[in-house]
């Protein structure tokens, strides 16, 4: 792979001809996510649109290729095409001709993922008042342009119409663009980069407080959500002040779907704090969310992994919300193919909704993504455990997991965490043990509970997990009776 260092005569020969390639109010203009810095997906075809003049022959230039891939732009201005992409490497330019020229400089050719969700996707390495990263200052201090990892932030806006350009800007591993990153997809990029040994880029399209209905489409939400929803606001033609986070399609029409079908691996999401009283509904909006980016980016197969919350007070650490949450979060695994869930449950700080450890689950989503999507092989479990079947028998709750072929830890102890409801429904402290001879089977008791019909783990806002997998990954909290 070619880096900035190594690019030679060749870059230095293609910036110097870009220098003077460009000219001063060019009219063909690609979309704002294609700038300078940016990261294109290797080995495929990539999705490259903009506008010109109505009619205009629009040509475009690589210097991966020097190939020329012409393509008319229709009677509104607009143009798509598709670009082939090589092998990892750059810096390259792009230069745009439909008769008054352009380009875009320092184009690395790599790994793309897309990051979206709320705060804790949104919050940037260099932390906020009162909330830090930790690590921060070493990786901001740290950071060298040289080490091909980028980020692109898309701005936060709203809009009530479906928008197709959107403001955003594409930085490079530099202390300022490091400490103004994403602090999640910072080192989900960093460790894909460590072990790919790519150029890797990461595209921020976040919103702090937002439910997953501004992420969904308008006509989605009429077609499988009509009376679950709200959308007043489109028959006002406004929202209600501070709401924009929260009115349905409204972070889709002017984030989402601008920078759709921008070619990418995957998706990474980290989303769900402000609908956790709406578990229920959500177990079927994220399956329907994921069916609707697939369709936007036009591939079925693109891989969805998702964060399940943090665990956090929320004001009464023993109300049952978050829990039920987390537990509808790991059941839409059940409903979107090629997908993965990274636990939090050891990384959350009881009186902090922002947890400073990003790096944790951050490494966990690229570990899964590593194996997952890149067919790395030798870790010995990169899933969350999930309770998968439960039965009662002999005054006991047995709780099967789905985990790897070493299975459950620790064994040997009693695992706190699980309660047990008889007939009387009413949840009581249990008691779990890992059965010694099926590592992936639980078996949970209570003196207060002879009869059990029900059995739950971890079911709080705030609790402290004790039952792993043996890559140290926390289990799923759950409950049979949901």
């Amino acid at each position: 792979m070619a880096t900035t260092r190594q690019a030679g005569a060749e870059a230095i020969a293609a910036a110097l001809a870009l220098f003077f390639f460009i000219e001063a109010d060019a009219k063909v203009i690609p979309n704002p996510i294609f700038a300078d810095n940016m990261v294109l997906q290797q080995n495929t075809e990539v999705s490259f649109w903009g506008e010109a003049n109505a009619g205009a022959r629009v040509k475009i230039t690589p210097s991966w290729s020097r190939k020329t891939v012409s393509v008319q732009a229709d009677a509104d201005g607009k143009w798509f095409t598709r670009l082939a992409t090589p092998s990892a490497g750059g810096p390259y330019e792009i230069f745009l001709d439909d008769g008054e020229k352009t380009g875009i400089s320092n184009v690395l050719i790599g790994e793309v993922w897309l990051c979206s969700g709320q705060s804790n996707m949104e919050m940037p390495v260099k932390g906020w008042p009162g909330q830090p990263v930790a690590g921060s200052a070493e990786y901001i201090l740290k950071a060298d342009a040289q080490l091909p990892v980028r980020h692109c932030y898309v701005k936060r806006e709203t809009a009530l119409a479906v928008r197709d350009k959107c403001t955003a800007a594409w930085t490079e591993n530099t202390p300022e663009g490091v400490a103004e990153s994403s602090a999640y997809a910072y080192f989900f990029a960093r460790r894909l980069n460590e072990v790919l040994d790519v150029p890797v880029g990461v595209i921020n399209v976040s919103w702090g407080g937002s439910s997953i209905q501004a992420w969904m489409s308008r006509e989605l939400l009429e077609r499988e959500f009509a009376g679950e929803v709200d959308l007043k606001a489109y028959e006002l033609g406004r929202w209600p002040e501070g709401q924009q986070g929260f009115v349905p399609a409204c972070l889709y029409n002017a984030m989402l779907h601008p920078i759709a079908p921008y070619t990418v691996k995957g998706f990474i999401w980290y989303q769900g704090c402000n609908d956790r009283a709406d578990y229920r509904l959500y177990r079927r909006m994220q399956p329907a969310f994921v069916s609707m980016l697939r369709q936007e980016w036009g591939d079925d197969t693109l891989p969805f992994y998702f964060t399940q919350i943090a665990p956090y007070a929320y004001g009464n650490p023993d109300d049952t919300l978050s829990g039920n949450f987390m537990w509808a979060q790991a059941l839409t695994l059940e409903n979107i193919p090629y997908s993965g869930m990274v636990s939090t449950a050891d990384a959350g700080e009881k009186n902090c909704i922002h947890p400073s450890d990003k790096k944790t689950p951050a490494e966990r989503m690229a570990n899964l993504a590593l194996v997952n999507t890149y067919g790395y092989s030798g870790i010995v479990d990169v899933q969350t455990p999930v309770a998968e079947s439960f039965s009662f028998v002999n005054g006991e709750a047995e709780v099967t997991f789905r985990t790897g072929p070493l299975g459950l830890m620790p064994i040997f102890t009693d695992l706190q965490g699980f309660e047990l409801a008889g007939e009387d429904g009413i949840f009581r402290p249990a008691v779990g043990r890992i059965d010694e001879n099926r590592t992936n089977l639980v078996r949970v008791q209570s003196p207060e509970v002879p009869a059990p019909v029900a059995v739950r783990y971890c079911m709080k806002n705030w609790f402290v997990p004790t039952l792993f997998n043996c890559s140290g990954i926390p289990a799923s909290p759950f409950s049979s009776s949901q």
